[in-house]
């Protein structure tokens, strides 16, 4: 254990956060995604949903400021934009950590061909169809001295 960690950051999550860099996406999906056929590489969080996961994540990562866009969200078939509940939920929890950064929709097969250039894939057990996003890592500014 880990004190000021949230303990759903298992340690495979942890050690593919830390050896991501400024630039590399990671896609957290729902349990309807082919996450090992899609993966570079897979880190399986069986039994957790994708917003505590999505929460956690953001607790240690920043998202790149340096792209217009650095979130993005799978869509309910062609309609890019309808919002089911776990997307309303998503953008609820990045704006809490990222207020200034939008959750961008992509269609189907733009999403997917992310997902699979993604560093990695965090595969949930969310239950609920579309709960999928990607997130492209920032950076951490080095500590301003006194």
């Amino acid at each position: 254990m880990l004190k000021n960690i949230d303990p759903l950051l298992s340690p495979d999550l942890l050690a593919t956060l830390r050896a991501m860099g400024h630039g590399d996406e990671i896609a957290l999906v729902d349990g309807n995604y082919p996450g090992l056929e899609h993966a570079r590489r897979l880190v399986r969080l069986d039994g957790h949903g994708v917003i505590p996961v999505l929460d956690a994540i953001l607790s240690v990562i920043p998202i790149d400021g340096f792209v217009p866009q650095a979130i993005f969200r799978a869509t309910v078939k062609q309609h890019i934009e309808a919002i089911d509940p776990v997307h309303a939920e998503m953008i609820a929890c990045c704006g809490r950590w990222e207020p200034a950064i939008a959750v961008t929709p992509l269609l189907g097969p733009e999403f997917y061909a992310r997902v699979r250039a993604a560093h990695a894939i965090v595969q949930t057990s969310e239950p609920r169809l579309y709960g999928n996003i990607i997130l492209r890592k920032g950076v951490v500014y080095p500590a301003q001295k006194a």
